[in-house]
């Protein structure tokens, strides 16, 4: 993959084709997760809306630039309203549809927040908005999994700084000062349509995530929820994940 200079990083991407006349696609990827981690599924929405598309890794994951010190409970609004403006600047995005995915949702709704002007809508897929019992179990289960088992050599083959990868993510969201982190602020001010999208069976997230998004009465707020599925719902559950961003990305279009 080609990279992007933004000064104080390197981020890799990737560019995928499509028309000019639809909202670019832009996916940001989950705590653990990469440009190359998104395997296919870009690739078959770009061609499923006839959108371009951009795919990258941020700071300290894939073969991005490593993370230039530890995490603060901040660390998603500086992604969200320092380094992905200046990405799309870099590469000429305008007015995107953001595909964000677990934390990537979570840094999406913070950019479009900020810029509803900037953004044309909303796929949030397992998104978090405040942080929950449940999530906090499971991050300190896969935590200890990276230390006694072969965890940390698999996600290795995926990330160039797999310590910043999985330590930078897991030992923030565990800081007791993250505790009260929260995005009620942004979901207040969402003014954006959006598409939100979660799994019943999400180990890292309960349908209270969602239920949060009800405050946000000036957007277009649709609801996806599935039956048998975990934390990755276009992973377990392609097809219907595929058909509703697709429904909603023609609506935006129309």
């Amino acid at each position: 993959m080609p990279f992007v200079e933004l000064g104080d990083c390197s981020l890799e991407y990737r560019l995928i084709l499509g028309g000019a006349d639809r909202p670019p696609l832009v996916f940001l990827h989950e705590g653990l997760g990469s440009a190359g981690l998104w395997r296919d599924f870009p690739d078959k929405l770009a061609r499923r809306t006839g959108s371009r598309a951009l795919v990258y890794s941020r700071t300290g994951y894939g073969r991005s630039s490593p993370l230039s010190g530890r995490r603060e409970p901040d660390f998603m609004h500086h992604e969200a309203l320092d380094v992905l403006p200046r990405l799309l600047a870099a590469l000429g995005i305008e007015r995107p549809l953001l595909v964000g995915h677990s934390d990537g949702a979570s840094i999406a709704l913070i950019y479009a927040a900020a810029s509803p002007n900037l953004v044309s809508g909303l796929v949030l897929m397992a998104p978090h908005v405040f942080v929950e019992a449940v999530t906090l179990k499971s991050i300190a289960a896969i935590a200890e999994k990276f230390e006694t088992t072969g965890l940390r050599q698999r996600l290795a083959k995926h990330h160039s700084h797999v310590d910043d990868a999985f330590l930078g993510w897991s030992e923030i969201w565990l800081n007791p000062r993250f505790g009260t982190w929260s995005l009620g602020a942004e979901v207040e001010r969402l003014a954006v349509p959006a598409l939100l999208i979660q799994g019943d069976d999400d180990p890292y997230g309960t349908l209270a995530q969602l239920d949060a998004f009800g405050a946000a009465k000036p957007a277009d707020i649709t609801r996806l929820v599935l039956q048998s599925c975990g934390h990755s719902p276009h992973r377990d559950q392609e097809a219907p994940v595929l058909d509703a961003i697709a429904t909603f990305a023609a609506k935006l279009a129309a």
